[in-house]
């Protein structure tokens, strides 16, 4: 039996965190087969030579194509995949690079960047949309008898416990209702939130927001999630959060399983 482990941050622009002091030394330490990173805001030639030819990891991007310097995802993994995917097949969704998969022999990994529906009602609407299409994707493999491993910035705190002012952001994208009902419906289509079967403590938080100085409060939104389906539930070994980790308004993830 191996063990695996993950990592998966929303680095908030890649060039930039690349500059900040203590990320590549944070990089080159961190004790994960994979890596993953959302908002990465870079297209490929854009990214740090260091990181793009790193010796210890085969490296993998998808970037937006509608606009430079915006969305973005990028893996980094010390196996070798069998395949590498950008899209899921539909436009609207792949153009802005949000996706990236990894196919190994006992599990297809997803990196993605679920959209912001904070900018406006038809963000909004792109971001629901998104959300059914990438359920509907998922679930067909599913459904073919893989196992899944779906990390990323989902954009949504799912339960009050997920959020320092549950009443406050009611009203807020990233809280609406019909977000959260969405998270209802994709776990009870057969996943799971790793993280909640080890840890139910609450003031347990993924991002803070740069405005309020809220991470030295720790009034945060727990937006960041490692999912895997509920077959695969019995390979999981942990699941938790790196909050001391700095460099983004987000913090690291991680995930260790058993193959």
């Amino acid at each position: 039996m191996n063990e695996l482990s993950f990592t998966s941050w929303n680095i908030n622009g890649i060039r930039a965190i690349y500059k900040k002091e203590g990320f590549m030394e944070w990089f080159n330490t961190v004790d994960s087969d994979v890596i993953l990173f959302q908002e990465t805001k870079a297209q490929i030639d854009q990214i740090p030579k260091e990181l793009y030819r790193n010796d210890k990891y085969h490296s993998y991007f998808s970037s937006a194509s509608v606009k430079k310097g915006y969305s973005g995802v990028a893996a980094f993994s010390k196996i070798e995949p069998n395949e590498v995917i950008t899209d899921m097949g539909e436009e609207k969704f792949d153009n802005e690079g949000r996706f990236l998969r990894l196919d190994f022999d006992d599990f297809i990994l997803m990196n993605v960047y679920w959209p912001n529906g904070g900018m406006s009602d038809d963000r909004l609407q792109y971001k629901l949309e998104f959300y059914d299409y990438f359920l509907e994707y998922v679930n067909n493999l599913k459904e073919a008898g893989s196992n899944l491993i779906m990390c990323g910035d989902l954009n949504t705190a799912h339960k009050e416990i997920d959020i320092a002012r549950p009443k406050e952001n009611e009203k807020v994208s990233g809280f609406l209702p019909i977000e959260r009902e969405w998270v209802d419906k994709f776990l009870s289509n057969g996943y799971v939130d790793t993280f909640r079967m080890f840890n139910q403590e609450p003031d347990q938080y993924t991002w803070w927001s740069y405005r309020t100085r809220a991470r030295l409060r720790n009034v945060g939104w727990r937006l960041d999630y490692f999912f895997v389906n509920t077959k695969f539930k019995g390979n999981v070994i942990d699941s938790w959060i790196e909050s001391d980790v700095m460099g983004s308004d987000h913090c690291p993830i991680d995930l260790k399983i058993k193959i």
